[in-house]
């Protein structure tokens, strides 16, 4: 399995590398830069954090969720975000490496705002692009969840939940996992997910997009991951 690159010249559809998209406020920022496809064998994986334009990093600013499920209560438990994660697992992304999450992202008004931030034409530069913080994205917005971000770039949605100190290294049943295949911390971030469960024996339970092109159930060792953003579950 291969890292998704940006082609430049293909525009409305890639973005160059170093280009990024940011939107900071009450969830964070939401930042797409050239990342490695979801799950690639550790010593293959390309980093997600290609170095990414550091002055766009922190630019922008919301101060209410946007792109909420229509009537989704105010607040919702872990339990609620796992049982939605749960009714994805097999979802698979198209032969053009798109996916249900990427289409909802272009066509939320946060993709939007920050497709145009870093003056895209529109939000469709997030087609095909990887998904796995799309996912987690949709799951929190789909839920109602508050504190859950809502980004498109791992990096930047770790950056948030230890500036707004939800970040820790504990694993709890519907904390947002990010993972390091090859360490490095939170700039070394690959790839993100869900907890379902700690196992207790170095283990967790977790359900991922963009693993192996779809929504998947995975048993992952503690020792690939950078740390946990923590949800204001009620």
């Amino acid at each position: 399995m291969t890292a998704r690159t940006f082609d430049p010249k293909r525009i409305g559809t890639r973005v160059a590398a170093g280009a990024v998209l940011s939107l900071a406020g009450a969830f964070g920022f939401a930042s797409l830069v050239p990342s490695a496809h979801a799950d690639t064998h550790p010593a293959a994986v390309v980093k997600a954090d290609v170095k990414a334009d550091a002055k766009g990093a922190n630019t922008g600013g919301q101060t209410a969720q946007t792109g909420a499920k229509a009537g989704a209560k105010a607040g919702a438990t872990a339990q609620d975000v796992i049982n939605l994660a749960r009714t994805q697992v097999g979802t698979h992304e198209d032969a053009s490496g798109n996916s249900k999450f990427n289409n909802w992202y272009i066509d939320s008004p946060l993709g939007e705002q920050n497709a145009h931030r870093i003056g895209a034409k529109s939000a469709s530069v997030y087609k095909g692009q990887s998904w796995c913080d799309m996912f987690v994205s949709w799951l929190g917005q789909n839920t109602g969840t508050k504190g859950m971000g809502a980004d498109a770039y791992t990096v930047s949605h770790a950056q948030w939940f230890k500036k707004t100190g939800h970040f820790g290294q504990t694993p709890k049943p519907g904390a947002v996992v990010f993972f390091a295949w090859n360490g490095g911390g939170i700039k070394g971030i690959d790839h993100v997910g869900i907890v379902v469960k700690d196992n207790h024996d170095g283990t967790i339970n977790t359900i991922e997009g963009n693993t192996g092109n779809a929504v998947k159930q995975k048993v992952r060792d503690t020792s690939t991951v950078a740390g946990y953003g923590y949800p204001e579950y009620r």
